[in-house]
């Protein structure tokens, strides 16, 4: 994923809705949540997201990737992510296992 495309392109309302699915499946914390919250502007917020994820490794980044391929495929197009429209899955088959949460046709 190109990051600072991401950074510069995602919105804030997108921001929130890939935030909750990264809570829902436990890649973020409540207080990683938070801290995005109080970040001044939109790309700060965009940059504490991308790095928190990035620093979880590839199971984290394969969830980022699913929900942003679900809620924005407009944006996972430009970001040449593979969209879960070639897959029976969604991000609601994010799953935890050993405590983390992988996407189960991106992890293998």
């Amino acid at each position: 994923m190109d990051s600072e495309y991401f950074i510069d392109s995602v919105s804030e309302p997108l921001l929130h809705k890939l935030l909750d699915k990264l809570l829902e499946c436990k890649v973020v914390t409540q207080d990683e949540l938070e801290d995005a919250g109080t970040q001044k502007t939109r790309a700060d917020k965009a940059r504490v997201v991308i790095n928190t994820v990035l620093r979880k490794g590839p199971k984290a980044c394969a969830a980022l990737i699913a929900a942003l391929c679900e809620e924005d495929q407009c944006l996972s197009t430009k970001l040449k992510l593979i969209p879960p429209t070639h897959t029976t899955h969604t991000t609601t088959d994010l799953v935890e296992k050993d405590g983390e949460c992988i996407y189960e046709n991106i992890i293998s």
